[in-house]
């Protein structure tokens, strides 16, 4: 089955369904109780970095057709199922101590209570992670992740970016997933850099081995697979912090940062004052013709009208008297 477009509509599908594994987040959202947002609603997309995010966009999917998703199935056929459950138990149990952390920055006590138990059962009743002991006991999984935090102090009107090799992300959380990189969690578990690499390694072949079979289902679906991942991430990111569209199209008047730190050129021109247009001295108003419906009528009208004197007239005039 062809896959030419099989990461991004895979993407695309999980992204509307589940946690995004680009930048580690849930869907849970900031705004409780806010009414769901109409897909009729939805503002334009951020999207200010567009040529840029195509050209890695097509970087990326090389990349995962020719190395990551061939990998991902060899990965599946030399693996049993339960291990490769508790490969990616374990690597989320290290993405809990991140929502962890970032649920403290946000005084969200509550969800940060929570990644706590979950990290505290699943390292040490789940065998370092690798069951999900706090998943069978009912506790929330939260998964946020410094963008989040981010959103929460004032940061969320972002524009759509492609990480490389991550794939779909905005500015805001690509500032945190870029730091999360510099100061990865797992470095308190692997203390040499062999270890860091091949556990990275298996982190991206484990997360990539999970989406085979939504991507052999999607294959060529969409016409345009940019514009599909991007609409699609942008509104469940959207969703996540709690960015709701109003009907008049405006999000809530949140501060755009991204604006800030690299202001678009150009502006809205002045709009012209209709009192500019009116005239000191308006010109007199055409003569009214009444509506005539018959030729006849027209004719009759015309006759009785006062027809301006030429100057054959004017000489002929004077030759009388």
């Amino acid at each position: 089955m062809k896959t030419r477009t099989a990461l991004p509509a895979a993407a695309l599908a999980l992204l509307l369904a589940a946690p995004a594994f680009a930048d580690g987040s849930s869907g849970q959202t900031e705004a409780d109780g806010q009414p769901a947002a109409e897909a009729a609603d939805t503002p334009p997309v951020r999207d200010r970095y567009e040529r840029y995010n195509r050209f890695m966009f097509k970087i990326n999917d090389k990349a995962d057709r020719y190395v990551l998703a061939p990998v991902a199935r060899g990965y599946r056929k030399a693996t049993p199922p339960p291990v490769r459950t508790g490969v990616r138990n374990f690597f989320n149990n290290l993405r809990d101590v991140v929502s962890f952390g970032s649920n403290v920055l946000r005084l969200d006590i509550k969800r940060a209570s929570e990644d706590f138990m979950r990290v505290s059962l699943n390292s040490t009743f789940g065998l370092a992670g690798l069951i999900d002991v706090a998943g069978a006991g009912g506790i929330p999984d939260n998964k946020n992740a410094l963008g989040d935090t981010f959103a929460s102090w004032g940061w969320k009107k972002s524009h759509y970016f492609v990480y490389p090799l991550l794939g779909p992300s905005t500015l805001r959380d690509s500032v945190g997933n870029t730091a999360l990189m510099a100061y990865p969690v797992q470095n308190a578990v692997f203390h040499t850099a062999a270890g860091r690499y091949a556990a990275s390694g298996l982190n991206a072949v484990s997360t990539r081995e999970s989406y085979l079979d939504i991507t052999d289902s999607l294959g060529d679906a969409a016409l345009d697979p940019y514009i599909m991942m991007r609409d699609g991430y942008m509104q469940m990111r959207d969703k996540q912090i709690g960015i709701w569209p109003s009907e008049n199209g405006d999000s809530g008047g949140e501060i755009d940062i991204d604006e800030l730190v690299a202001p678009a050129d150009g502006g809205a021109q002045p709009a012209v004052q209709a009192s500019a247009a009116v005239p000191e001295h308006p010109a007199p108003a055409a003569e009214e013709i009444p509506a005539l419906e018959t030729p006849a009528e027209t004719a009759t009208l015309l006759e009785a009208k006062p027809q301006p004197e030429t100057s054959s007239d004017a000489e002929t005039a004077s030759e009388a008297h």
